[in-house]
């Protein structure tokens, strides 16, 4: 070549935030195994975090995906190695640039320690200033970097042609470690090459093949599905710094309960299907159900659910999306305020710091970058911590949501059946029954995997914790054992010295060549142990790969044996039992596995630091033995003394061996016993566990029945729809695994966030109480040297102490605390959703038969109004209206036999079947405690009574059952005998309408004028609920009209002459009485309110005086616990009618008759009290103005007469 040619390569430090590692996966849905058409075997462990990148040419503490070569952030630190090669000389000079250029960007800071590590392989260097190594490198050191300088080292080289030559090009990286407050150690790695001929594409390849340096393995199979954190958990202790292995393995647990979660909520919905499934087969095995009936059902229940999980998988997605998109917006507004925050804390500090000297502005600098990195760092965990439960309760949302879909899809598609008369009533309450029967199975079942799984979880995590220490503890006695050896090079050279062998500048000439050497050693080891790491993890990941993919197989194999017998079989509780056990063992052989390869794994990479470190110490003793003794001999330095020494510190070095080996087997002994006891103290939870589940759901099995003894009635329908709102709730006492966890790191993380809070205000509000600053100025003018920037040094190291405070127990046990009051919480809120169902269901009923009662009283007013128009206008005879109303007594006196004759037929039929379910349930608690079982005869007495104890929880179960069985029955017949009553009812509604509107013909009613008396009757009412009423009086008039003579129009004629006035009247009148008792209801109402707010409180209640023109004071002193039992019972009244509250407080001692003790009432006759309304039903107008009494015009008696 002639010319010149320049290349420059470069390294950007680009350090990201901590929560853009826990990134948002959604994979894909493709699976070959049972659970892939659903959702929740295929959902993404989505707090699962990118944790390492291999070969990435920037590493440090926060290890983000440096796939690039070259990364813009906004902490900048650029590394550049340049070089201008001059191929017009022979050999070939290189002119050679180092820069490192700390930017200033506003969250950038302080660097120290500075250590360049230069590779100059192939070259012949001149003119630098750094220290040359054995091995091919070079040395330069820098103590501090501010923010906006830059350090650059220049040198020329002499490039070794046949190097070149015989390795096609010279790759020659650079490597820089520094220290800073925000970002600890970190290593950037500036890439560098000098190829053998001019390629226009040199660039180019070096960076294709740096890219290709990140996945040099891939792992994305089923296996990486089924279990997603295997990898995870080797590039933990590979990868992980000692230090921050513990923090990733706690996310990494989080993942791994998410991942649970998911399992299990795929196995529920399996095994509800296959229950519903299986359901059916038993009722046409029975005879119960048509085949043909049968597999349509199944077909239809199979399109149902597949619908269901793609409805669910589109949720999920767009809930994904959703909250993504919000957390990412929310970290982005965070990071922004605080990196604000900071810029205006340098600008503040600077303008003092100008004033001060460079080794007093370092240091606050330092102290400055290093609070402003815990801040961060707390920041972000908040946001961290925010964002795992966001996605936590979403998820939860979306497993309860199909929940409570299956079962609303299995009680629409039974009565939808029955509607179309595909089903019979009796086979329909069979599948029901046995439905109810098998949901609180398979919610026992899924209690007891979810208790294991979360045993084996709890498990895998304290035995990986114990791994974890013994790393650290194996990575502490290597990195104590190469310093032991390093230590003992600048030993030699310093008791040389105080012996009198060298001076000062002998001295520091070793001292450096000395620290590099050791510099050098340990890159070497570090890049060994990075290459080997990467060898070894690929070989456990395949070894790891492979063994659980042969597990999986078995387990797969188990799978489809029992698919196999679930398609032929009809029994349901061989089903669940074999699906438990399948689940468990498969659970318990899968983490036998994993625990055996974690350990296998640990060791493994435990053996290899313990070989690279030795061959380390082995060459820091051949430096020691050969160069630095060689060196000291060429200075003087007698051979016997330096031998002497070597031979000291051998011993040294050994019998450090020695104490670093037992030190690390005692603290290997105490972790393990540590795990033993811990493992102990799980299964002890697991028992306790269970038990209080299986506790809990008898307490709302016991609500259930509870609220079935209500005096209800409820159709078959209603009763139906409330055991499917049971079942939904009865489904949701379950605690995910995830969520509890999360939901306390969140609670942690906010009270650490409290105390942190309250601690600084305490710190900002003592600087600035002016007590303290006196004696601030008192103590400045004592010490007379206590200048602003020391005041300021200390106030930041105390925040920094506070933000370094680990988390106290009063913390950790507060929150533990508040955790189960939510749990409480949580079941009350479903107890409490039951309860408003029902009553809701109870109101609307009630609610519907008093408008229709208040309607028909209404029509009874009517009634006596006409007849009253009638008599006076003398159209019909006194003798006329007595026969009238005899005529209306005979006919509901004929209903109301008719009516007692059906519910004492209902009541023996109710009673019989009763006696016969008794005697059925009665047989199967005998059958029970006569089934056979193993019987020792030498023990007979202690087996009867073990075998009884067996059976007892069952016979209390199928008590239970059985009262449940016949509570039910009770809410259906009185329901039942409601409706019976309702079509007695409705008939003499009807027939009412008609003599209704036959009066109304006698009567010639003005058009308009029908429906404004019954806006005066009912002025509470909407036209809507009126029009009814209307159109039926109408229908009723036109058949009769039907059948008038032709001489009806004269006639009609004459009676309007004759009636209008008295219909004026009798309107103007109506209004008037309507007004006068709205009056005297108001006034009432003022007299009562008054008399309340008169009467004298207790001399604890009454307030207290205050002064003129005081605002009154609210007293913060809690009541007492018997003053709020005194004042419980409340009582509410409209004091207007028109909304306004007077809340009255009565003493709970003095109520006699509490709510609960409250006898049920004999529910009385409506035909009966009709008959009384007919012979009373003139008293008075102002009973239909509220709705209280029928009015049928003055002096009926009389006429009855």
């Amino acid at each position: 070549m002639d010319g010149d040619k320049a290349s420059c390569c470069s390294s950007t430090a680009g350090i990201g935030q901590r929560t853009r590692d826990r990134n948002l996966l959604l994979t894909s849905a493709a699976s070959n195994n049972q659970w892939s058409s659903s959702l929740f075997s295929l959902m993404p462990s989505w707090t699962q975090k990118i944790l390492f990148k291999r070969e990435s040419s920037i590493t440090h503490p926060l290890h983000e995906d440096l796939s690039r070569p070259s990364v813009t952030s906004e902490f900048g630190v650029t590394f550049q190695k340049c070089a201008m090669v001059s191929t017009q000389r022979d050999p070939q000079v290189a002119n050679i640039r180092l820069l490192i250029n700390n930017t200033n960007t506003p969250s950038a800071s302080n660097l120290s320690d500075l250590v360049l590590l230069d590779n100059i392989t192939g070259l012949v260097v001149q003119g630098s200033t750094g220290n040359q190594t054995s091995d091919g490198f070079q040395v330069f050191r820098k103590m501090f970097l501010p923010v906006g300088d830059y350090y650059a080292v220049n040198y020329i080289a002499f490039i070794n042609a046949k190097e070149v030559k015989s390795n096609g090009n010279l790759t020659l990286p650079a490597q820089l470690t520094f220290n800073s407050s925000s970002l600890n150690k970190t290593l950037l790695k500036a890439f560098f090459s000098i190829m053998g001929q001019d390629d226009p594409k040199a660039r180019q390849s070096i960076l294709q093949a740096n890219s290709l340096e990140y996945s040099h393995f891939t792992f994305a199979d089923a296996l990486h599905e089924r279990f997603p954190s295997d990898n995870q958990i080797l590039e933990i202790l590979a990868f992980e710094e000692p230090e921050n292995m513990l923090q990733a393995l706690k996310d990494l647990e989080v993942a791994d309960l998410n991942r649970a979660d998911a399992e299990l909520e795929a196995h529920r919905g399996q095994i509800c299907r296959d229950v519903i499934a299986l359901s059916l087969k038993a009722m046409v095995a029975g005879d119960h159900l048509p085949p043909l009936l049968e597999k349509t059902m199944s077909s239809t229940f199979g399109s149902l659910f597949a619908g269901l999980d793609g409805e669910v998988r589109e949720e999920y997605k767009r809930k994904m999306v959703a909250l993504t998109a919000e957390c990412d917006l929310e970290t982005r507004k965070k990071m922004e305020i605080q990196a604000r925050r900071e810029a205006a804390d340098r600008e503040e500090a600077e303008e003092l710091l100008n004033r001060v000297n460079e080794k007093s502005a370092s240091e606050y600098r330092s102290l400055l970058d290093n609070l402003h990195r815990l801040e961060r760092e707390h920041m972000q965990r908040c946001l961290l911590v925010k964002r795992e439960e966001d996605f936590a309760k979403a998820y939860r949302q979306l497993a309860i949501f199909q929940r409570n879909e299956i079962h609303k899809i299995f009680f629409t598609q039974i009565k939808s059946a029955l509607f179309k008369g595909e089903l019979k009533l009796e086979t329909a309450k069979t599948l029901l029954l046995d439905y109810s029967k098998r949901q609180g199975e398979i919610e026992e079942l899924m209690d007891y995997l979810q208790a294991n799984k979360k045993y084996h979880l709890s498990q895998r995590f304290a035995s990986r914790e114990c791994l974890i220490r013994n790393i650290r503890i194996s990575e502490s006695r290597a990195q104590g054992f190469l310093n032991t050896a390093a230590a003992q090079l600048i030993s030699l050279i310093n008791k040389t010295q105080r012996a009198g062998y060298l001076d000062e500048n002998q001295m520091r000439i070793l001292l450096d060549r000395a620290q590099a050497e050791v510099l050098s050693v340990r890159h070497k080891l570090e890049n060994d142990l990075k290459h080997e790491k990467k060898k070894l993890h690929q070989k456990l990941m395949i070894r790891r790969r492979q063994e659980m993919l042969l597990k999986q197989k078995e387990h797969r194999k188990e799978q489809l044996s029992l698919d196999e017998a679930t398609r032929t079989s009809k029994e349901i509780g061989p089903y669940l039992r074999q699906r438990q056990a399948l689940l468990s063992d498969g659970e318990a052989a899968s983490e036998g596995l994993m625990d055996r390869l974690d350990v296998t794994a640990a060791e493994e990479l435990k053996g290899l630091r313990e070989s690279l470190t030795e061959k380390a110490v082995e060459d820091l003793g051949r430096i020691r033995h050969g160069a630095l003794a060689q060196e000291l001999w060429k200075l003087d330095v007698p051979r016997l003394y330096v031998q002497r020494l070597l031979e000291e510190q051998s011993g040294e070095l050994a019998l450090r061996t020695q104490q670093l080996q037992q030190a690390e087997r005692d603290a290997g002994q105490d972790a393990r016993e540590s795990l033993r006891k811990t493992r102990q103290k799980l299964k002890e939870e697991l028992e306790s566990g269970v038990a209080a589940q299986r506790e809990l759901r008898d307490q709302e099995r016991l609500v259930f029945t509870k609220l079935l003894s209500l005096p209800l009635s409820l159709s078959e329908e209603q009763l139906h729809e409330m055991k499917q709102e049971f079942h939904c709730c009865f489904s949701q006492l379950d605690s995910s695994l995830a969520l509890p966890k999360i939901r306390t790191r969140v609670l942690l993380q906010n009270l650490q966030s409290e105390w942190i809070e309250a601690e600084l205000l305490k710190l900002s509000q003592a600087l600035s109480v002016p007590e303290v600053q006196q004696q601030s100025k008192m103590k400045k003018q004592r010490c007379k040297t206590r200048s602003k920037i020391e005041v300021l040094k200390q106030t930041v190291e105390d925040k920094i102490h506070i933000f370094e405070e680990p988390i106290s127990e009063d913390i950790i046990e507060k929150a533990h605390g508040e955790l189960l009051l939510e749990r409480g919480r949580q079941v009350k809120a479903q107890e409490n959703k039951l309860g408003e169902y029902i009553a809701a269901l109870q109101f609307q009923k009630a609610d519907k038969k008093s408008e229709t009662f208040e309607i028909y009283t209404t029509l009874l007013s009517v009634q006596g109004l006409l007849l009253e128009e009638l008599s006076m206008s003398e159209t019909l005879t006194d003798s006329a209206c007595a026969q009238i109303l005899e005529s209306r007594s005979s006919e509901i006196e004929e209903l109301d036999r008719k009516l007692e004759s059906e519910l004492v037929h209902k009541e023996s039929s109710r009673q019989q079947q009763a006696v016969l379910n008794r005697q059925r349930w009665i047989s199967d608690g005998l059958g029970l405690l006569k089934e056979d079982g193993e019987m020792d005869s030498e023990r007979q007495m202690s087996a009867l009574l073990w075998q009884a104890l067996k059976k007892c929880p069952r016979l209390i179960e199928r008590h239970n059952q059985s009262l449940r069985e016949e509570l039910q029955s009770l809410v259906v017949f009185e329901d039942r005998l409601e409706s019976l009553e309702m079509d007695v009812f409705l008939n003499l509604y009807s027939q009412d309408l008609r003599l209704a509107a036959y009066l109304s013909k006698l009567t010639v009613v003005p058009e308009g004028l029908l429906p404004r008396l019954l806006n005066f009757l009912l002025p509470a009412s909407s036209q809507n609920e009126l029009l009814p009423v209307l159109e039926s009086i109408r229908e009723k008039y036109s058949e009769d009209a039907g059948e008038s003579d032709s001489n009806g129009e004269q006639t009609d004629s004459c009676r309007k002459r004759k009636h209008q006035g008295s219909w004026q009247a009798l309107e103007s009148k109506l209004r008037q009485d309507l007004i006068n008792r709205g009056l005297d209801m108001a006034l009432d109402a003022c007299r009562k309110k008054e008399s309340i707010l008169k009467k004298p409180l207790p001399t604890r209640m009454r307030p207290s005086p205050s002064r003129r023109n005081s605002p009154p004071k609210l007293s913060t002193e809690a009541v007492s616990e018997q003053d709020s039992m005194n004042y419980a019972a409340v009582e509410t009244e409209d004091a207007l009618g028109k909304g306004e509250k007077i809340f009255i407080f009565t003493n709970q001692e003095d109520t006699t008759r509490p709510m609960h003790a409250c006898p049920k009432k004999k529910k009385k006759n409506f035909l009966n009290s009709k008959k009384s309304t007919l012979v009373t039903s003139g008293k008075s107008l102002e009973g239909n103005l509220v709705g209280k009494s029928v009015y049928c015009g003055k002096n009926v008696n009389v006429i009855g007469e």
